[in-house]
C-alpha cells in the first residue's frame, strides 16, 4: 500500500523549498522535532527572507536556523513557550516570545493567526500508511489542516503508538511531502536532586492527596519529588491526565500504584499530551501503547474533561504568589523563563472536580547570588513582572511551611493565610503591609 505514496517521498532539501519568503513555519512543541527539515530549512540562508518559524519548549541541544542565522537575515524564531534551550538563546536576542493559554493554542491557529508550512515529526508508519505522533501530539493536526504545505519527518526513533480510535496518528496522504533520514537520540530531560525544601513542599502536599486521585504534575523538581513520595506511600489505584507524561508517572508505574483504574474517562489508561523525560520513559511508551490514550490539545487540556473526573490533582510549581493569591509562573521581572502552558487549564480543571484540588507548590524564600535572602511571597506582583494565574483561580499554595486553601477567602483573610506560610524572615513585614492595606 505504501507504494502509493511514493511520489511524496523526497530529500529534506527538496522539501524544504516550499517555504517562500514570508512564511510562517510551525516546528511544534516539545520534544519532538524536525531535526532533518531544521537542517535543510537553515541551508537556505540568503534565498529567503523573512521566514518566521515557532516552537515552543525546546530542549535540543539547537536550532540550525537559529544557529546559523544569528543575524536573522533569513529567519526569525518565535516561542510559546521558553524551553532551556531557548532560555540561553534570550540574552542574545535570539528568540521572541509569544504569551498564550495552552488550551487556547488550537483555537489561535483556527481563527486568528497563519500557518504557511508545517514540519510534523512522525513515527515509522504501519503497512497502512498511519504513523504515530510520537512525543508530542501537541495541536498538530488543527496546525497542518490550516497550512498550504505539510511536511512529514519520518523519525525512526519515534514511539508508534496511534492513541484510540486514532487520536495520535496521522495518515501520510495527509501530506504534501515526505522525508526521512537518520536522526539523533530522542532529547531527555532529567531532574537534580531534590533539596530538603522541595521534600518538605511534596511532603506537605502529598498529606492532601486522597486514594484514586487523578494527578496533573508539571515537569518542576517539586512534581517529580511528589510522585517519588507518593509510589512508597499507602496509596492505590491513581491516575494520569496530564499535559506532559515524565518520569514522575514512570515511578508511579513501577511501584504499582499508578492503575488509573477509577477514572471516569479513559478508564486504564494515562492521558498526556506531550512526553519528556528519559529515554527510559520513551521506551515504556513504545513497548506498551495499551496503557496510554495519547491525545491532543482540544482533548487533554479541556477543564470540562477534567471536570468529568473526580479527586482530579493539579500541581505545578511558581515563581512567586502575592498576598491576595496573584501568582507569577514565568518571570523574572521582565525576563520571560518559560511560559503560562496549562497551568491554568489544569487549575480550571482541578477546581472544578469533585474532591479536585489545584496547588501551586513555591519555595518560601531564595537567596540571590549576593547572598541576600529574599521572599517569594510579596506584598504584590511588582511591575515588570507577569501575573499568569489570577488570584481567583488559585485554590491552594504550598510552601516548606505548610499548605493554605484560598478559595473562598476575603482579601484580608487570603492575606493572613499566605503570611503563615511565607519565610518567617518576612512575616512581619507582609503583615504589616497586609495591615495597612486590607481593612
Amino acid at each position: 500500500m505504501l507504494e502509493q505514496f511514493k511520489e511524496k517521498f523526497v530529500s529534506p532539501e527538496v522539501a524544504a523549498k516550499a517555504v517562500r519568503s514570508g512564511d510562517w513555519v510551525d516546528y511544534g512543541f516539545g520534544g519532538g522535532f524536525p531535526e532533518l527539515m531544521d537542517r535543510a530549512l537553515a541551508a537556505r540562508k540568503g534565498e529567503v527572507t523573512d521566514v518566521k518559524i515557532r516552537g515552543g519548549l525546546v530542549i535540543r541541544p539547537r536550532i540550525e536556523v537559529v544557529e546559523q542565522d544569528p543575524e536573522q537575515s533569513s529567519f526569525s524564531y518565535y516561542s510559546w513557550h521558553i524551553g532551556d534551550y531557548e532560555r540561553r538563546l534570550q540574552s542574545q536576542g535570539l528568540v521572541k516570545f509569544m504569551p498564550m493559554i495552552l488550551r487556547f493554542l488550537p483555537d489561535l491557529y483556527r481563527f486568528h493567526i497563519k500557518v504557511d508550512v508545517a514540519f510534523v515529526p512522525v513515527s515509522r508508519p504501519d503497512d497502512r500508511g498511519y504513523c504515530g505522533l510520537g512525543i508530542s501530539n501537541y495541536a498538530w493536526r488543527v496546525i497542518f489542516e490550516n497550512a498550504r504545505t505539510v511536511v512529514f519527518e519520518i523519525n525512526e526513533r519515534l514511539p508508534t503508538l496511534q492513541g484510540v480510535d486514532g487520536s495520535h496518528r496521522v495518515h501520510l496522504s495527509e501530506a504534501d511531502y515526505i522525508v526521512e533520514g537518520e536522526h539523533e537520540p530522542l532529547p531527555v530531560r532529567g531532574y537534580k536532586a531534590p533539596s530538603s525544601t522541595d521534600i518538605q513542599i511534596a511532603k506537605n502536599v502529598v498529606a492532601e492527596i486522597p486514594d484514586g486521585a487523578v494527578l496533573s504534575l508539571g515537569v518542576g523538581g517539586v512534581p517529580f519529588t511528589v510522585a517519588q513520595m507518593l509510589a512508597e506511600s499507602g496509596l492505590s489505584d491513581l491516575g494520569c491526565h496530564t499535559g506532559t507524561i515524565s518520569d514522575a508517572f514512570l515511578a508511579l508505574h513501577r511501584a504499582g500504584k499508578l492503575t488509573n483504574r477509577r477514572k471516569e474517562i479513559d478508564a486504564g489508561r494515562s492521558t498526556w499530551n506531550l512526553a519528556m523525560g528519559s529515554q527510559e520513559l520513551y521506551d515504556w511508551i513504545a513497548a506498551e501503547p495499551q496503557l496510554f490514550r495519547p491525545g491532543d490539545v482540544d482533548y487533554v487540556h479541556s477543564p470540562e474533561r477534567m471536570a468529568k473526573m473526580s479527586n482530579f490533582i493539579s500541581i505545578n510549581g511558581g515563581v512567586q504568589l502575592d498576598l491576595t493569591g496573584q501568582e507569577n509562573a514565568e518571570t523574572a521581572g521582565t525576563r520571560q523563563l518559560s511560559g503560562t502552558g496549562g497551568q491554568l487549564d489544569f487549575l480550571e480543571g482541578a477546581y472544578r472536580s469533585k474532591g479536585g484540588k489545584g496547588f501551586i507548590c513555591v519555595h518560601s524564600s531564595r537567596v540571590t547570588k549576593d547572598g541576600e535572602r529574599k521572599s517569594n511571597i510579596v506584598p504584590f506582583i511588582s511591575g515588570g513582572s507577569t501575573v499568569s494565574a489570577p488570584r481567583t483561580m488559585i485554590q491552594y499554595v504550598a510552601t516548606e511551611y505548610g499548605v493554605v486553601k484560598l478559595s473562598g477567602l476575603t482579601l484580608r483573610e487570603r492575606a493572613q493565610a499566605m503570611i503563615s506560610i511565607a519565610h518567617p524572615d518576612f512575616r512581619d513585614e507582609l503583615a504589616e503591609y497586609a495591615q495597612e492595606n486590607f481593612k
